[in-house]
């Protein structure tokens, strides 16, 4: 990675789109990258739509703003599509990761979204799987690896080890690495 890239995430309060922002940042400072990553929200209630952001870049990052114009989208929550034009600014290349069953042909009709790369996996059905919860938002990390290839994904499941076990089971924990793999392997381009 030799640039700047700008992400923006979406998902609904509770979701832990925050967190999952939050950790991909981190992941990037342990391989040497700088980083910002801030959420978007008021006094939002829980269910809510939220933005989070995330900055990852070579060089150290000069200026603190919302991103307008990202180069990757991702959806954590699939039932924002439609409610929220969650591909506004993002650029033409741009990359969206979205949580949903349908595949990418049918996420780019749905939202007219005729450019850039469209990943899609069912992260719902493997957090159910795995965790026994709809709690997609870690796992959607393992998706983000593969489509942009920004960090690696030994980063993200060694950052996913140590900050989930430090308040949850090994079990929990090692589910939650398992579903974030699972992830990395069933997303989809198209």
């Amino acid at each position: 990675m030799n640039k700047l890239v700008e992400i923006r995430w979406h998902g609904r309060a509770g979701q832990g789109v925050v967190t999952a922002g939050e950790l991909l940042a981190e992941a990037a400072l342990d391989e040497g990258k700088y980083f910002q990553a801030f959420p978007d929200y008021g006094p939002e209630r829980m269910g809510a739509p939220v933005k989070s952001y995330t900055r990852i870049s070579d060089e150290p990052i000069d200026f603190h703003c919302q991103i307008l114009n990202p180069d990757v989208v991702i959806v954590v929550n699939p039932n924002l599509l439609g409610v929220v034009d969650v591909t506004e600014g993002l650029k033409p290349e741009g990359t969206l990761i979205v949580n949903t069953p349908e595949t990418p042909a049918q996420i780019r009709k749905k939202l007219n979204f005729h450019t850039g790369k469209v990943w899609t996996l069912d992260a719902t059905k493997i957090a159910m799987d795995t965790l026994g919860r709809d709690i997609p938002s870690t796992l959607m990390l393992g998706a983000v690896v593969r489509a942009t290839g920004m960090v690696q994904l030994d980063s993200v499941i060694h950052l996913v080890r140590e900050k989930l076990g430090a308040k949850l089971t090994e079990r929990v924990v090692e589910a939650n690495v398992t579903a974030v793999k699972r992830a990395y392997e069933e997303v989809v381009e198209g």
